[in-house]
């Protein structure tokens, strides 16, 4: 099953490649983490579609296409540059980070928090709530904590 640590190489080596866009397995946790970069603004899309291609219009996923079915991203640069500079995985399958409100509020001020360095401006930090997969200041917001996934500038 793939994890968010394959989501992020995938996303990094995209950009690196220079890739209009990219296919990445169609999972509940994919989609989820490319519809907070898409709303951050680092990604200009996400759509479905099989291992070749976005789909033209709506098909259904089912048991016997399941294995084909993929999101497609499309990643966004701005004068040939990557708008996503950079994004790690923070959580691992050996050493989960799992965050209280306030640590995040201090990751939020930039300031360290167990052994993660603080957000820098115009970074992101994405992590799963309660309230679903969330970026760092929404999860403030709605005063969650949780599992930090990634991280984006």
């Amino acid at each position: 099953m793939p994890r968010h640590y394959d989501l992020c190489a995938r996303v990094q080596n995209g950009f690196a490649a220079r890739l209009r866009r990219i296919a990445v397995p169609d999972t509940k946790m994919n989609l989820a983490i490319s519809n907070v970069l898409y709303k951050e603004g680092f990604i200009a899309g996400v759509s479905r579609g099989d291992h070749v291609q976005p789909d033209t219009e709506y098909v259904v996923t089912t048991p016997d296409n399941i294995a084909t079915r993929r999101l497609w991203l499309e990643l966004k640069y701005n004068n040939d540059e990557p708008v996503l500079k950079k994004m790690s995985a923070v959580s691992k399958p050996s050493k989960k980070i799992v965050m209280k409100v306030e640590e995040l509020q201090n990751l939020a001020a930039g300031n360290r928090a167990q052994f993660i360095k603080g957000l820098q401006p115009g970074e992101i930090a994405i992590l799963t709530t309660n309230y679903g997969v969330l970026e760092l200041r929404d999860a403030l917001e709605k005063g969650a904590g949780g599992e930090l996934l990634c991280r984006a500038i």
